[in-house]
């Protein structure tokens, strides 16, 4: 039976906006006024009621927040929009702080079905493993002596998927192969978080004891009291922190307060990567009351036993490491008992002596001692001597501001300089960015 074919049928459901005329051209004018009215309403409630979260937007117009400059480029806009978001860190006080620069962190990833959600694409699961391999490279390139161990949470029960290590490709191995971490059942946070507080059972007092949860779940499948895990969780004096994908629970949250952790609900795809990244740099130092029968100053953690190891040539005779038992030529002797160890950072497994090399442990150090803040030059006043070119790369500085935003109040220079308040030496934006997130070192004064 054919289709039929009536003239007088109009898809109300249709969002195009083809032309569709019939010999008087009624229909097509009715079609498209129809589409067109329903878009005005749309766009009129969207204005009127905007909602934070992933999943109560429609959609976002990023191209609308760009604008073009006078002679119609749009690097002038997009530059703006980078240096923004990357100085926005830079604003944070650099007061220093009694930081721990040797931290052992164990992640604990949520398997259990909520993660196949797709309130944040593709999914809640895939984009958890993408911001952890994102997480994991960068928390070791600013913690060279600290170490991650992974913990899975699924059908019910806490699996380990990754041993503490301080090599970061081995802990990147363990969530390489996605057909291994698929979601099932429900979650247990009980179970996952006592296994890695039993990991972390071993480690010396000097050292960090952190629990980071991705939680993407409203629910928790317990064997007991969780109550009673969060206390052992205090005595053992662990930092939980916490960044859920769903909503808040009280448990998540007492967790965090009460163990000096942070946590945060995701809102969407930026704002997750933003609550992981918090939590790269190294906590502050909680002081020991003297009622806990500790001093004020800590003793325990005023003076740490280390050994810088000899590295061994690619030339070298092969010889069984007592990591991995295999035959190598390249590696490191331990000073104290000459045993052959892969990589550094690690802990010896014959004597149990922490093995690190001097790059690493001066690099630590930049959390302690951060570089100052460069303050934003406004104008170049009458009288002042000011650089032609960046300090660092010698690139000329232009004479006339290159952007249109505040500079009071983004803290940012429309002419593109930042000086050392030490040094008094001026800089760019990109070697303003490079000094304090890659270097932290500066260039002019040293410090």
């Amino acid at each position: 039976m054919p289709p039929r074919k009536d003239n007088e049928y109009i898809d109300a459901d249709s969002d195009s906006d083809v032309d569709i005329l019939d010999e008087s051209g009624n229909r097509g004018r009715k079609s498209k006024g129809k589409a067109i009215d329903r878009r005005r309403k749309d766009k009129g409630k969207g204005k009127s009621s905007e909602q934070p979260y992933a999943w109560e937007a429609s959609y976002a117009r990023s191209w609308d927040t760009v604008q073009e400059d006078e002679a119609g480029s749009l690097t002038t806009a997009v530059a703006d929009l980078l240096a923004r978001n990357r100085r926005r860190r830079l604003l944070a006080p650099a007061n220093a702080i009694r930081r721990t620069i040797i931290r052992h962190l164990i992640i604990i990833l949520d398997l259990s079905l909520s993660m196949m959600d797709r309130d944040m694409r593709p999914t809640r699961f895939d984009l958890s493993l993408e911001y952890a391999r994102e997480f994991i490279v960068e928390w070791f390139d600013q913690n060279p002596l600290g170490q991650i161990g992974l913990v899975g949470m699924r059908a019910g029960l806490g699996e380990r998927l990754s041993e503490m290590s301080g090599n970061s490709q081995d802990v990147l191995k363990a969530i390489s192969e996605r057909h291994k971490l698929e979601p099932a059942g429900e979650p247990s946070l009980q179970n996952a978080v006592e296994m890695a507080r039993g990991s972390m059972g071993h480690l010396p007092t000097h050292s960090s004891r952190e629990i980071l949860i991705i939680f993407g779940s409203l629910t928790t499948v317990d064997p007991g009291n969780i109550h009673d895990t969060l206390e052992a969780c205090i005595r053992d004096r662990i930092r939980v922190s916490v960044v859920a994908l769903a909503a808040e629970m009280k448990v998540c949250r007492d967790f965090c307060d009460k163990t000096g952790g942070q946590f945060g609900v995701a809102m969407n795809e930026g704002h997750f990567k933003d609550l992981l990244f918090e939590l790269i740099p190294p906590p502050a130092q909680r002081v020991l009351s003297r009622a806990a029968g500790a001093g004020a100053t800590n003793p325990a953690a005023d003076l740490m036993v280390m050994g810088f190891p000899v590295r061994l040539p690619d030339t070298s005779l092969p010889a069984l490491c007592v990591c991995h038992s295999e035959l190598k030529s390249e590696g490191f002797l331990c000073p104290r008992c000459s045993a052959k160890v892969c990589d550094v950072p690690t802990d010896c497994d014959i004597c149990g002596l922490m093995i690190v090399s001097s790059p690493h442990l001066a690099r630590s150090y930049h959390h302690l001692f951060p570089v100052k803040p460069y303050q934003a030059i406004i104008s170049l006043e009458e009288g002042s001597a000011f650089a032609k070119s960046c300090h660092a790369c010698a690139r000329s500085f232009p004479d006339a501001p290159t952007s249109t935003f505040t500079a009071t109040a983004e803290g940012m220079s429309p002419l593109g300089r930042y000086r050392c308040p030490d040094c008094h030496h001026d800089f760019c934006t990109e070697c303003d960015v490079f000094v304090h997130d890659v270097v932290h070192c500066c260039p002019g004064c040293g410090k």
